[in-house]
């Protein structure tokens, strides 16, 4: 008898050898010198995701990986995506890694004044980003700014949080506009926005254009924006992803287009790009000027005018400079 206890003695020693040796190991660094970068994709059970780790370096024991998560109670806790394991993780780190879910932050810039058309170009061609767009947007829907995603996230999840940022970032502003614009709607704010954010790049010169278009609207003017003039035609084309890749010319100026503003009076029916906050602002909260032209300097900005024929003494020196 005790001889037999004495055996059972060094088993449970021997046992408890090992199972410290294993906890040891369990939260010893790895090999992997290096950061990896993995996808678990869902629905993947932990044997599938240590063959991932395995493969990729980041583990050098998979078996002691499972039996340490097992152990532990976490082997349904661990949760897909793209994760970045540092380098030496020890099978305890890439562990709760898993568990905690701290994936990879994507991120997608969708840039101010792209159309509607070309934001869906971004979306399909970013890696990570699942599933397809049933309807496409409205033009001037989405709201152009940075935007983080993770591996697995779906076009259909980021374009409503687009739409949603569009909706709450006009309602904010419109909310607090200046007094006696002629603009009826936050929609007419939207539409004259992306007129003004096609027109300029400059941050500096975005009021003063707003501004001039206000006044033109004021006074029964024609706005005679020549962005609306390459939106009407890239919609004849049935194109609005690509721009015009050519100078606009005096026929195309006279297509009869809702869209072209040298031939309809007032705003177009709808934007012509998805505007940003800026645009938004400065068409809400414009310059108070009387300039009622604007034209290109040639240096990457604008001349503007009062009159027209200070504005026409402008449009001889754009000539001019092309020439040269």
């Amino acid at each position: 008898m005790l001889r037999l206890g004495l055996v059972f003695l060094i088993l449970m020693m021997a046992l408890g050898g090992i199972a410290a040796y294993g906890v040891d190991r369990f939260h010893q660094p790895g090999l992997q010198g290096a950061s990896v970068t993995l996808v678990m994709p869902r629905g993947e059970g932990v044997g599938a995701m240590t063959r991932r780790l395995e493969a990729a370096g980041t583990l050098e024991n998979g078996f002691l990986f499972r039996l340490g998560v097992r152990l532990s109670g976490n082997d349904r806790a661990l949760k897909a995506g793209e994760y970045v394991f540092p380098p030496f993780a020890s099978p305890a780190e890439v562990m709760t890694i898993l568990i905690e879910g701290a994936t990879v932050q994507r991120r997608l810039t969708v840039a101010e004044g792209l159309t509607t058309a070309q934001v869906l170009a971004l979306l399909k061609a970013a890696e990570g980003l699942e599933g397809e767009v049933a309807e496409a947007p409205a033009e001037g829907a989405l709201l152009p700014e940075t935007y983080a995603f993770s591996w697995g996230d779906t076009k259909a999840a980021l374009i409503a949080r687009m739409r949603g940022a569009m909706a709450a970032t006009l309602a904010e502003l419109w909310s607090r506009r200046a007094a006696g614009l002629p603009l009826a709607t936050p929609e007419d704010a939207l539409v004259l926005a992306s007129l003004v954010e096609k027109e300029t790049a400059l941050a500096e010169e975005r009021p003063r254009v707003a501004a001039v278009f206000l006044n033109r609207l004021k006074r029964g003017m024609r706005l005679q924006s020549d962005p609306t003039v390459v939106y009407a035609l890239a919609r004849r084309k049935g194109n609005l992803e690509q721009p015009l890749d050519r100078l606009l010319t005096r026929a195309d100026l006279e297509i009869k287009d809702t869209y072209n503003t040298y031939h309809a009076r007032g705003l177009p029916p709808g934007p012509i790009a998805n505007p940003g906050r800026a645009a938004i602002e400065a068409v809400l909260q414009p310059l108070v000027t009387d300039e009622l032209y604007f034209v290109a300097d040639g240096s990457g900005g604008h001349a503007f005018a009062r009159s027209l024929k200070e504005h026409r003494r402008n449009v001889r020196r754009l000539r001019r400079l092309r020439k040269k």
